[in-house]
């Protein structure tokens, strides 16, 4: 097959999950034998110069493309990349509301508007996890036989990274480990931070520091406590990064939220144990070989990192994540998504 990857610009500048998503999945289906390119703005993508397109993300910065392949007649695959507390029922009515008020205001639109539209011309939606799936089902009224889950993956090599590195650069190792963007409030990073002081451990957190006044507050609360080391992001393919997930203990995202947070899938397989938000799917790729926390109770993230940090280390996390969620795997199941939509009718609008 032939095939485009896509997903917003500001990716380049954000970094994060989905970067992470789109050129691993790149990489190893190419390893599979198709022919795969990273879309960009300024190379000519027509009918026939590939089977399809897959947009990660869907929303408004991935709008208008997946708007401009519809017209073009090109198939496209998208994977929303979305999850939200708001029960189904809710979103239902707010988008009702929006239909409503774009019959009076044409120029009316919201979020929810493009996501609907978006999985409405898509071949298939394949969503992260099955309560995404479900998510879209029930809120976005996407039929079942159009959703197809395709995993969030991780690369082989954090399974033998070695702790010695960032040991020796900064003095640490048995430490409570988190990696993420510390601005946004999905990040919970705050909440974080007020846990760990009451945790007699070491601890990093790595991540961008954006100029918020979110990760303003953040840097002041984090200097009441002299055993938290933060540190301004280190790049993904770094082996630095790699080492530190080798070197800790325990590794701790408590988000509002995650799909279900790429980091947490690389210190699971270097072998840390994983304390974890359970909302947006995590526990199918963690199972019961993970400590879960209520994001929004400091006291609930405290006890269960003192919890995971008193019990011993075991291979049992990084085996299951070895055999299900390599980016090879996930590789072979999104190539069988993409026969499927190429078997497929195309979208509905």
């Amino acid at each position: 097959m032939k095939i485009a990857l896509a997903t917003h610009q500001a990716t380049a500048v954000l970094r994060g999950g989905p970067r992470t998503q789109v050129l691993q999945t790149a990489s190893e289906l190419q390893r599979l034998g198709h022919e795969v390119r990273l879309f960009d703005a300024f190379t000519e993508v027509r009918k026939g110069d590939v089977d399809l397109v897959h947009i990660f993300g869907a929303g408004l910065e991935t709008f208008h493309l997946a708007r401009a392949l519809r017209q073009q007649g090109i198939p496209i695959v998208v994977s929303p990349i979305y999850i939200t507390r708001r029960p189904a029922w809710q979103v239902r009515s707010l988008r009702a509301v929006e239909t409503a008020m774009r019959k009076v205001y044409a120029a009316f639109w919201t979020d929810y508007a493009m996501i609907a539209e978006m999985c409405g011309w898509a071949r298939m939606v394949a969503p992260n996890t099955q309560e995404e799936a479900t998510l879209f089902h029930e809120a976005f009224g996407v039929p079942r036989e159009k959703l197809a889950v395709i995993p969030n993956g991780v690369e082989e090599r954090f399974r033998t990274a070695g702790p010695a590195q960032f040991v020796e650069r900064y003095d640490r190792s048995g430490f409570v480990l988190s990696v993420g963007h510390i601005a946004p409030s999905r990040k919970n990073v705050m909440r974080l931070v007020e846990a760990l002081e009451g945790i007699d451990r070491q601890a990093v957190i790595i991540g961008r520091v954006e100029e918020t006044r979110e990760a303003a507050e953040v840097l002041a609360r984090s200097q009441h406590n002299p055993r938290l080391l933060i540190l301004d992001h280190i790049d993904h393919d770094s082996d630095l990064l790699a080492s530190a997930y080798a070197a800790c203990d325990t590794f701790v995202l408590p988000s509002l939220f995650e799909t279900p947070g790429i980091a947490a899938l690389e210190a699971g397989l270097s072998g840390a144990k994983v304390v974890i938000t359970p909302h947006g799917g995590p526990r199918e790729y963690f199972g019961p070989l993970a400590d879960y926390v209520d994001p929004y109770n400091v006291d609930d993230i405290r006890r269960k990192i003192q919890t995971a940090l008193d019990r011993p280390r075991n291979e049992a996390l990084a085996q299951h994540i070895s055999g299900q969620f390599l980016w090879k795997h996930v590789a072979r199941r999104t190539a069988e998504v993409y026969a499927a939509a190429l078997a497929a009718p195309s979208g509905s609008r």
